[in-house]
């Protein structure tokens, strides 16, 4: 795998990762597959909907809150575990929860965050496969946000995983893109290690 250079952040990526299957074919069965929702974000008082669309898998208890919403876990499909299987595989380690995002074309995307929710632990490991039309992945320093930044290209049927003191120091996001392009399927595989807190209720 190709480490990324930069500092306080354990970055690797693998551009070309067996799945057992063609991007392509896998792409077709996740977007079929799974229970997609679109979700809405509370900022400064009002409600958006996300501009992506996203559905939580994972063992039994495994529930994750994040943008400040509880998730009970979906059963694994046949198709998401076989993906987390060969993930584990490949790193040595297991996961009990997979977040799945659904770009459908250029005017979906993620804003900056950190993956840094208590239920993941202090130097969480998460590890994103991507299938699909490939996006340019950012990555932007919390301590120098406007000048210290990395712009990756996720391809499809790429493995990609941040670990050590990454979401600490660094938040990433998929901007929106001015050129149509087609859909793409992220999978990122986590370890949930807590209980999550309840959902908020906004007034």
């Amino acid at each position: 795998m190709q480490r990324l250079p930069l500092a306080n952040a354990q970055i690797d990526y693998e551009p070309c990762f067996d799945l057992g299957a063609t991007p392509d074919r896998l792409l077709g069965r996740l977007v079929a597959e799974l229970d997609w929702r679109r979700e809405s974000i509370v900022l400064w008082g009002r409600r958006y909907e996300q501009p992506r669309l996203l559905a939580w898998y994972g063992d039994p208890g495994a529930a994750y809150r994040y943008s400040r919403v509880r998730h009970e876990p979906l059963p694994w499909t046949a198709t998401l575990r076989a993906i987390r299987e060969r993930v584990e595989r490949r790193l040595g380690l297991r996961f009990n929860g997979v977040l799945a995002n659904y770009y459908r074309d250029h005017r979906d995307g993620m804003g900056f965050h950190s993956d840094d929710e208590p239920e993941l632990g202090e130097r969480p490991v998460i590890a994103s496969v991507s299938v699909g039309e490939p996006r340019t992945f950012v990555f932007r320093s919390r301590t120098d946000p406007r000048t210290c930044s990395w712009r990756l290209r996720l391809g499809s049927g790429s493995l990609l995983v941040m670990s050590g003191e990454t979401q600490r120091y660094w938040r990433h996001g998929l901007p929106k893109q001015a050129r149509p392009c087609g859909p793409r399927v992220n999978l990122t595989f986590r370890r949930i290690l807590g209980t999550a807190p309840p959902a908020e209720h906004d007034a």
